[in-house]
């Protein structure tokens, strides 16, 4: 498998990096989602990615770059449901269990909500919803509603395209938080380089270098994750494919994360305020984190598949050694 980006998908990531420079810089990112900036990427042909031909490891490369400019808004979702509701903004969530509680993000913004579950893809009109706004979610950048009452909708797809979400949804939220991953590290080796302590940068002290390295590591790490993940995406007859999906996400979540808390640390006491970006990125990938499946579960589908690779191969070989 070859996980080197092609000549296109290199073109694919500089034209999106462009647009992205020009049209989202950071003071606008602060100021929340907003449906220009949904015509703005409709407009750069980021949400039509798939039905305009390109293949998920396309994808992934598009959301990378979206990640590391922390783009905000149900990006994934858009891309995901394009092919059903091209002209709509759209947000997607699991149906829940019976008493089992809600959120939804953007839901005063969008104009479907789409659930899916074991038996296909429902569209809800969010008009229908009864929610309560949360006053202070943990990301200040994506607005939160808890639902009271939930309609249950119209059945628009059936139960292939709800398998296919959840599989793609949490490669293509890995590649986001992939991206995420890498501005940190990247702002953290800038400022390393800038503020100094003793008349010396605080990049050239041992341990602040560990620090930047190990950023470094588990970014480059989740990237090959991630990169195999969109590859076997367009490969679904490839055996794997259920633990390179849940390894992508595990890694990248993971990379996230710890580079937000590692950033943070980086920037001292200016990291904890309002002013430096890196706690946004933080809290971004806390809320993704359980999107598509949480860490705990895609762990556990590791394990499963695991214990599945050991028993075939211990059974291969009893059967072997059996053999005259």
């Amino acid at each position: 498998m070859d996980l080197e980006l092609s000549d296109d998908q290199v073109a694919l990531r500089d034209g999106i990096t462009a647009v992205l420079d020009g049209r989202f810089p950071m003071a606008r990112v602060r100021g929340g989602f907003d449906r220009s900036m949904w015509n703005d990427l409709a407009d750069a042909g980021a949400l039509s990615l798939l039905a305009d031909g390109f293949g998920p490891d396309d994808a992934v490369v598009v959301l990378e770059a979206l990640g590391a400019a922390l783009v905000p808004g149900p990006i994934v979702d858009g891309i995901l449901a394009h092919a059903l509701v091209p002209d709509a903004v759209v947000a997607i969530a699991a149906r829940p269990k019976p008493y089992d509680p809600l959120t939804i993000d953007h839901v005063d913004t969008v104009d479907a909500l789409l659930l899916y579950d074991e038996a296909g893809v429902w569209r809800i009109d969010p008009r229908d919803i009864k929610h309560d706004p949360v006053p202070r979610p943990l990301d200040p950048l994506t607005p939160v509603a808890r639902v009271d009452f939930l309609p249950e909708g119209e059945l628009i797809a059936g139960a292939s395209v709800a398998s296919e979400w959840q599989r793609s949804g949490a490669v293509f939220t890995a590649a986001y938080l992939l991206g995420m991953a890498q501005r940190l590290t990247d702002l953290s080796v800038a400022y390393a380089k800038e503020r100094e302590q003793f008349d010396r940068p605080i990049g050239s002290f041992q341990a602040v270098k560990h620090l930047l390295s190990d950023m470094l590591v588990r970014t480059e790490l989740a990237r090959a994750a991630v990169y195999a993940a969109g590859a076997h995406l367009g490969a679904p007859e490839e055996p794997g494919l259920a633990r390179a999906v849940a390894t992508a996400k595990v890694m990248a979540g993971d990379a996230a994360v710890t580079n937000g808390k590692t950033a943070t640390q980086v920037h001292g006491g200016m990291g904890f305020t309002w002013e430096v970006d890196v706690h946004l990125y933080l809290k971004r990938a806390w809320v993704l984190d359980t999107r598509f499946g949480s860490i705990d579960e895609h762990a556990d589908t590791i394990a499963a598949t695991a214990l599945t690779t050991v028993a075939g191969a211990v059974s291969s070989s009893a059967t072997s050694e059996a053999a005259p």
